[in-house]
């Protein structure tokens, strides 16, 4: 599976942004998605999961609420719908494609990464 994100941008705070993650393959709807974000000199760390039928989902505290991951199996792609953003919500934010064992915070459970698409919260 290879994953290309996309969406990321300058926006001011309280602003939205929509990410998205093109999958190839066709295998794409037997997996669970996660979205991670990794701000400067920092660790990276778990936005939000997805399974793959898109019935269940996760999110970390601090975008719960503010965030929606959401999937189109039919268009092998995941969204991350982004609103009320803060100036902490800068970073680099990238998707993965793991086994649908369950919905997963660890990153070392995801086999698959994109390269990462940069959001900039403006105060």
């Amino acid at each position: 599976v290879q994953l290309q994100a996309s969406g990321g941008g300058l926006v001011q705070a309280g602003g939205s942004l929509r990410l998205s993650c093109a999958a190839s393959g066709r295998t794409f709807s037997r997996y669970a998605m996660g979205w991670f974000r990794q701000a400067q000199g920092k660790e990276r760390e778990f936005v939000a999961a997805i399974r793959s039928n898109g019935g269940s989902t996760d999110y970390a505290d601090s975008v719960k609420g503010r965030f929606t991951i959401s999937r189109d199996n039919a268009k092998n792609t995941i969204y991350l719908q982004m609103n009320s953003l803060k100036p902490e919500d800068t970073a680099v934010y990238y998707c993965a494609a793991g086994p649908d064992y369950g919905l997963e915070r660890l990153s070392a459970l995801y086999n698959y990464w994109g390269q990462g698409t940069l959001v900039t919260v403006s105060s």
